[in-house]
């Protein structure tokens, strides 16, 4: 897996770590230091990881009756049930175990799991592989063909970063961009850092690196 986590730059987080050693004793991830939650969170030991983004909702769930989305990352790494109905804004959840990964969905109004096949796939901000969603369009079909497989010098990831190499020729603003930039559309989030995992029987190795800038792409050091 890598994931590009998009943020307010403004807002403070904290690097992969173990943050939660009274709640989560075990669990690692990278932690929102406002609300205490993760965006990416793991139990090696079990197998675990969950990677969360957020979805649009119905927007019936007041301000102060909502709970934050990052509560539910540490939540599926440590093997809890998520409620049917989350008291939270809307979201898709990469939950991956040794077994396999689904994405769980919530829009305010049902909650949906989608179990992944074998394959490359990819997600935003709507459905799993989603042909809507330009930088899903345009980037899949390279993210199927680079292959992960046989160990480089650069890490198993590294052709996958090769194609997200290929796409940062385009300017953040771009739809079809994987590192992005949404202040022209009134939102203050830029991609801010890459994480790459894998998840099989003997555990889980994950691994984050922070872009130079705030939607800028770069060398990256995991």
């Amino acid at each position: 897996m890598i994931a590009v986590r998009d943020e307010d730059p403004e807002r403070p987080w904290d690097p992969l770590g173990t943050w939660w050693p009274e709640t989560h004793p075990g669990l690692v991830g990278v932690r929102d230091a406002r609300a205490g939650g993760a965006w990416l969170a793991a139990d090696p030991a079990a197998s675990r990881l969950a990677v969360l983004l957020n979805r649009e909702d119905d927007g019936t769930l007041p301000d102060d009756a909502a709970l934050s989305r990052g509560t539910l990352p540490l939540a599926s790494a440590a093997g809890e049930s998520l409620d049917a109905a989350p008291r939270t804004r809307g979201f898709n959840l990469l939950e991956i175990d040794a077994s396999g990964s689904r994405v769980v969905s919530w829009d305010g109004v049902a909650r949906r799991a989608t179990g992944l096949a074998p394959g490359t796939h990819m997600i935003a901000h709507d459905d799993v592989d989603d042909p809507q969603t330009a930088r899903i369009t345009a980037w899949l079909p390279e993210f199927a063909v680079a292959g992960t497989g046989a160990a480089t010098e650069g890490g198993w990831w590294h052709e996958w970063l090769a194609v997200i190499d290929r796409s940062a020729a385009l300017a953040a603003t771009d739809d079809r961009a994987i590192i992005r930039d949404h202040r022209h559309i009134g939102i203050p989030t830029l991609s801010l850092l890459v994480c790459v995992a894998s998840v099989g029987p003997d555990g889980v190795d994950v691994r984050c690196a922070p872009l130079p800038a705030p939607g800028t792409w770069g060398p990256l050091a995991f």
